[in-house]
């Protein structure tokens, strides 16, 4: 699964200007990816919003130097999207001189709204983001810096950039190479990589035997899931519930809300429980989201004046999460330079290189708040032996390739809008680090554009976890309440791992 927080080796992500140079140089003229082009078509254009907290105010002049001294030199940030005349309708990347007052927005802010409520003041101004859409006619990214003291941080930086630029890996890695350790202003940051063997390697180092097994069973759960995956997209639609999507529309409002958590609590039940970190983390995306719905269709009962002691809530509820996953060679967060080193072929280089996979979520009242985890683990580890990711991938460039942007992004839509929400976590530094000499207390990275109401994006950053929301407001008015219930869940699932395992073998903390 894409960016999996697993605890094991660390690497360094760093910047190698030379590299990036030279790939500069040889970018223009370059087509967009299938990806990217479908990122652009008039239903399906996305954008990433990574929304940065600092401990200092920040200096937008420094800032500024640093994007010139770094960011702007890579090729898709110093591009823009054009219509290659030769080719019909087709989009090719162009280089063009990069202005970094059209791209870094200060606003001019009223002290009065600021001060009455600055947390709210920031959610306003970044949800205002999402109806404006970013000119084509230079570089598809912006920076907006608000000196505002919120509850946890002293000023915040919103980068809005567009999708077509890279996937969420690519640029969460490229946005990490310009920040350093703030223990040491000339050491770049690291983050986790995972250094655990694939099913496939652990089936061979089991013998022949498991090994056919294994093989039998990841041709088998991948016909599956592409089965479902075409059934989705013809017929298959989640149960309607208070968070799934009504209809499918263009650009719409959406609000962003975060939670910080602490990610020791959940490498504790980690330890306890024999587990990976993403599947407490799937463990408590289904516990918080249980309890979120079971207080709704409480709220709806109480709302139509029903006597019944019992929730009128559906049985069996389908209910599935969308979850991007990178399939470039090297897993987890990449270094930059390896990124830039493998030459002009950006299908190998940069861009847009994901496939999709749909994973049921189980919504229900657990007595024993574990069981939500169990539950999870179990889902992951079948997910694990499946090549569907690959297959959608694949699927999607052929689509693009044959029938056009047009009946691609149907069926992405078609997809999506019959699922319920999107998914994704990725690993962070594992010191603090500082932006341009800002230091960070946190980051909030999501995704908006697609026909989701609601997206959870977990994000890994130090010794804590950023849990980050995306909801269409109009559906889900109250997504501090979600944010609430997530955190409420981490909390019962970790008390749960202390009175079972902890009070019986401190050695497991």
């Amino acid at each position: 699964m894409a960016g999996e927080i697993k605890a094991g080796e660390e690497v360094v992500v760093a910047a190698d200007v030379k590299a990036i140079d030279k790939e500069k140089s040889s970018f223009t003229g370059y087509a967009l990816s299938p990806a990217a082009r479908l990122f652009h078509s008039p239903k399906f254009n996305c954008y990433i919003v990574a929304i940065m907290g600092c401990k200092t105010k920040i200096n937008p002049a420094v800032v500024k130097l640093g994007l010139e001294r770094t960011l702007i030199k890579h090729p898709r940030f110093s591009s823009k999207p054009v219509v290659d005349g030769c080719k019909g309708r087709k989009m090719k990347w162009e280089q063009t001189e990069v202005n970094l007052d059209d791209h870094i927005i200060i606003p001019n802010l009223d002290d009065g709204d600021v001060v009455e409520s600055p947390d709210k003041f920031v959610e306003d101004y970044v949800s205002h983001l999402t109806t404006l859409p970013l000119d084509l006619n230079k570089p598809l990214w912006e920076l907006h810096l608000l000196n505002v003291k919120t509850s946890d941080a002293e000023a915040v930086g919103v980068f809005k950039i567009h999708h077509s630029i890279g996937d969420g890996a690519s640029l969460v890695s490229l946005l990490l190479a310009c920040t350093r350790k703030s223990s040491d202003p000339e050491e770049l940051p690291t983050v986790p990589m995972n250094n655990k063997p694939s099913p496939g390697a652990a089936a061979l180092s089991g013998g022949v035997f498991l090994l056919i097994w294994t093989l039998l069973k990841l041709i088998w759960n991948t016909l599956v899931d592409l089965f479902l995956f075409a059934a989705t997209m013809l017929f298959l639609k989640d149960t309607k519930t208070p968070i799934k999507a009504l209809k499918v529309e263009g650009q719409q409002l959406r609000r962003f809300v975060h939670r910080t958590v602490s990610l020791d609590d959940i490498k504790l039940v980690k330890n306890a429980l024999n587990m990976t970190i993403n599947d407490v983390i799937v463990g408590v995306t289904q516990a918080g989201l249980s309890k979120y719905l079971y207080r709704r269709y409480g709220e709806d009962q109480q709302h139509r004046g029903t006597e019944s002691q019992k929730l009128d809530i559906p049985r069996n509820i389908r209910l599935r999460a969308s979850v991007l996953v990178n399939l470039r060679p090297t897993t987890g967060i990449q270094d930059l330079a390896d990124l830039m080193a493998k030459g002009p072929k950006e299908k190998w280089g940069w861009g847009n290189w994901i496939g999709y996979l749909m994973l049921p979520l189980t919504i229900s009242s657990q007595d024993d708040p574990l069981e939500h985890v169990r539950r999870a683990k179990s889902i992951i580890d079948r997910k694990k032996l499946s090549l569907e990711p690959v297959f959608t991938c694949l699927g999607a460039r052929i689509v693009i390739q044959t029938l056009g942007v047009k009946v691609a992004s149907w069926i992405a839509n078609r997809v999506l809008f019959n699922t319920t929400l999107a998914f994704s976590n990725m690993a962070g530094p594992v010191e603090e680090i500082s932006f341009y000499g800002h230091p960070l207390s946190y980051l909030a990275p999501t995704v908006y554009g697609h026909p989701h109401a609601l997206t959870i994006h977990f994000q890994s950053y130090c010794n804590t976890i950023t849990i980050s929301l995306a909801v269409d407001p109009g559906l889900i008015p109250d997504p501090h309440v979600l944010c609430g219930d997530l955190e409420d869940s981490l909390k019962a699932i970790k008390e749960a791992v202390v009175q079972k395992f902890v009070q019986k073998d401190p050695g497991i903390v």
